[in-house]
């Protein structure tokens, strides 16, 4: 009795052993079944990662080229800006005796105001206190102001020389025609480049210089002009120094 009782307790704890080490197993594995999974989906995460990483740098890569592009293209500008500005003195030196050397050659209307225009700019270029952005935005001025004389008509009293001065309203049609007509608008002329001199002008072109002075001076419409002109239209526009 003894002996079976020693027995059967034996096979008790044996089968208690049995059922814990399989109870441990099974916890093994399905802890690892767990960690698998957790792994797996790491896995997943990381895949789908990559992916949106790959399109975000495919969607990328045209903006950094054209980022690099524009570096390029600004380094490449501050390096001529730079020799630029160390040439910008000589170039504004050689646009004042361009804008002199025009002047003097073009039909003398506001001689004295245009060629003090131009020595004040020479006098501006000379001035060590004045800045270089100041120099080169009024020396573009000047151009300007000679440039738009191209395009306007205009008309002003001012004095005619010759031997006996006298007052005459002056009537300019950009650098194309120079007119003038005496207050009582019996007399006028015609400013002519190649004799460098006024031509007298008949009857119907005087009518004309008053149709336009009035004009100018907005006291009627516009109007086409029949009149000579001064100079052909090639030459009064064309900087000195340019060909026509």
């Amino acid at each position: 009795m003894v002996g079976s009782a020693a027995a059967q307790s034996t096979v008790r704890d044996e089968a208690l052993d049995a059922q814990r080490t399989q109870a441990e197993l099974q916890a093994r594995i399905d802890n690892a079944d767990d960690a698998v999974r957790d792994k797996l989906q790491a896995l997943r995460q990381a895949r789908e990662e990559t992916r949106r990483l790959n399109d975000y740098n495919a969607e990328l890569a045209p903006l950094v080229e054209r980022q690099a592009d524009t570096l390029a293209h600004r380094e490449e500008a501050l390096s001529t800006l730079s020799e630029t500005r160390e040439a910008l003195p000589g170039l504004m030196r050689d646009m004042v005796e361009r804008l002199r050397a025009w002047v003097e050659r073009d039909m003398p209307f506001l001689e004295d105001e245009r060629l003090a225009r131009v020595e004040n700019l020479e006098r501006l270029l000379a001035d060590p206190e004045t800045s270089r952005d100041e120099k080169l935005a009024r020396m573009l001025a000047a151009w300007r102001a000679e440039l738009d004389y191209g395009r306007e008509i205009d008309a002003w009293r001012g004095e005619l020389a010759g031997d006996v001065p006298r007052e005459v309203d002056f009537l300019r049609l950009g650098r194309v025609g120079w007119y003038y007509l005496t207050p009582d608008g019996h007399r006028g002329g015609v400013w002519k480049a190649e004799q460098g001199g006024w031509q007298p002008l008949d009857g119907a072109a005087l009518t004309e210089v008053r149709k336009g002075l009035a004009i100018a001076r907005e006291r009627r419409a516009p109007a086409l002009l029949e009149l000579p002109v001064s100079q052909p239209l090639s030459a009064s526009e064309t900087p000195a120094g340019e060909d026509a």
